[in-house]
């Protein structure tokens, strides 16, 4: 959601409503998605401490709505790079919440190309397997057939013909962990 004009109609098609990082604190548009009834998915601003995604999920809260899931995508450190403390998976749900882990935006590089953002995918598995020993509830990402041709978040994408093998290593990983 980029816009409370979008909720209506998204919430009438879809199963989980997103937040994008960059607008996790607009009241406005957290409060129409609550108001939606869907689990609403908020993505961790890139400047934002994970304690203070509370106060997110308490906007949400507030129009009735509790189906809300933390989803952490990485922090700015200098320019073009995102950096993901594991830390912050923990720490989040501490908080209650589900938490969701976005392997693919958290290995991009914001403007990484010059003219458009780059990004590792070649450290997508390392950084989900992480993640998941971690404790997240759920792994977010972008797949590919063949990502170095997608339109859009191609360098941070995961090639779907390796999406079997990518959720076999995290179940054996989430039952290795939690078991």
């Amino acid at each position: 959601m980029h816009d409370i004009s979008q909720v209506g109609p998204a919430a009438e098609v879809l199963d989980v409503l997103q937040v994008p990082a960059f607008l996790c604190r607009q009241t406005d548009l957290l409060l129409a998605c609550g108001r939606s009834g869907k689990p609403v998915n908020v993505k961790k601003g890139q400047w934002m401490a994970p304690e203070d995604m509370g106060n997110v999920r308490d906007k949400i809260a507030s129009t009735g709505n509790r189906k809300v899931l933390f989803c952490e995508r990485g922090t700015s450190f200098g320019y073009r790079n995102l950096v993901v403390d594991m830390r912050s998976l923990p720490t989040m749900r501490a908080q209650g919440q589900p938490v969701v882990y976005d392997a693919g935006h958290s290995v991009q590089k914001p403007g990484g190309l010059g003219h458009a953002s780059g990004g590792d995918r070649g450290m997508i598995l390392h950084l989900a397997k992480a993640a998941v020993a971690c404790g997240v509830d759920g792994i977010f990402l972008e797949c590919h057939e063949d990502p170095d041709r997608a339109l859009s978040d191609g360098p941070n994408s995961f090639p779907i013909g390796e999406v079997p093998r990518l959720l076999d290593t995290l179940l054996a990983i989430h039952a290795a962990a939690h078991s």
